[in-house]
């Protein structure tokens, strides 16, 4: 059986980036002498997916940061070639959460490492993230690309820890029960 988690940072007031895309609000926190559990989360996860809008802002990066394979959900993307620098590392798909997640198991993939706000709130809609660390980030952008979006039910969620950091950030992880 696959399982997704979610590890993401938001704003005070729940977005993940600006309207644009930009993250700086984020990146000017980041804190390297502080352990936000980034590196322990992503130990045991086989793949990750995400969306066309977090893939293209990793393009922006010096250099290509996952060693495991990126499956990019994007109807836009899935027909058109990976890049030569990233073959091997990339797919592009168009299949649903559940036909990605059954493709995995099909690769025998266990854990899997969700990001990128559509496709989060698509796998939640779907009741297929097991778990989500947020790590909120005390800064207020009053508008933006939202983490969460509208949902067909409620999601009940159990808090499983807590902490905060002295650069600020504050860290909620929860397990879904619903």
């Amino acid at each position: 059986m696959v399982t997704t988690h979610v590890f993401i940072a938001v704003s005070l007031d729940g977005y993940i980036a600006r309207q644009d895309g930009d993250i700086d609000w984020l990146l000017q926190r980041d804190d390297p002498t502080e352990d936000h559990g980034y590196a322990a989360f992503i130990a045991d996860k086989d793949w990750i997916v995400m969306g066309r809008g977090s893939y293209e802002k990793v393009l922006t990066f010096d250099e290509w940061p996952y060693d495991r394979p990126v499956l990019v959900l994007s109807r836009q993307l899935s027909d058109t070639p990976v890049p030569e620098q990233l073959k091997g590392k990339v797919q592009f798909s168009c299949r649903t959460p559940g036909e990605v997640l059954t493709d995995l198991a099909a690769q025998n993939a266990h854990r899997v490492y969700i990001d990128g706000g559509q496709v989060i709130q698509s796998f939640l809609r779907e009741g297929l993230v097991a778990d989500i660390v947020i790590t909120t980030v005390p800064v207020l952008l009053g508008s933006g690309k939202p983490l969460f979006g509208a949902l067909n039910r409620d999601i009940e969620l159990t808090l499983l820890s807590s902490r905060s950091f002295p650069s600020g950030l504050v860290q909620s992880h929860y397990r879904l029960t619903s």
